[in-house]
C-alpha cells in the first residue's frame, strides 16, 4: 500500500500546525484539545520546520519542571525531520519509523507538506491490506 492510499483512507483532516515561537504550554493545550500526539511547527502551514510530540513535552517537564512550559517550542522541537513522499510504500515508512524510533511523519510533495501519517495509520492500513489478501486467498481455496 502506498502513502497516498493511506492518506486517502485517513480522510482529509489537514495537518495541525503551530508557528515557530509558540510556547510549550500553547502546544500542550492544542494537543489536548485536538486529542492528538504531535504538532508540526510551520511558519506557513505548508513547510515543516520541526515537529513536537507529547513525549517531547513530557521529557522536558521531567528534566526541567513546569517552568519549561513558557519556553519556546523552538528549543524542544525535532528539527531534522524524516519525511516521506506520497508514492512511498507503507513498508518503507514502517522501516523509517522503526529505525528512527518515532511515530509521526510529514508527507512532502514538491517541498510542500500534503499530510501527516502516524504509525497507527500505517499499521491500520497494513492490517486492512492483510485482511483483504486473506479473504482473497480463502476465496481461491474455497473456489469462490
Amino acid at each position: 500500500m502506498l502513502v497516498q492510499q493511506i492518506l486517502t483512507l485517513k480522510g482529509d483532516a489537514g495537518v495541525v500546525t503551530m508557528p515557530p515561537g509558540s510556547s510549550l504550554s500553547e502546544v500542550a493545550a492544542l494537543l489536548s484539545s485536538r486529542r492528538i500526539g504531535t504538532v508540526v511547527i510551520s511558519s506557513d502551514g505548508q513547510s515543516a520546520e520541526g515537529i513536537v510530540s507529547e513525549r517531547d513535552i513530557v521529557r522536558e517537564l521531567g528534566k526541567r519542571g513546569v517552568g519549561c512550559m513558557s519556553d519556546s517550542v523552538d528549543d524542544v522541537m525535532t528539527r531534522k525531520l524524516v519525511t516521506c513522499d506520497p508514492s512511498e510504500t507503507a513498508e518503507s515508512v514502517l522501516e523509517k519509523m522503526t529505525e528512527g524510533r518515532f511515530r509521526h511523519m510529514p508527507v512532502m510533495e514538491e517541498g510542500r507538506m500534503v499530510g501527516l501519517i502516524s504509525l497507527g495509520d500505517v499499521v491500520k492500513a497494513r492490517l486492512s491490506q492483510l485482511a483483504m489478501e486473506k479473504d482473497a486467498l480463502e476465496g481461491m481455496i474455497m473456489g469462490h
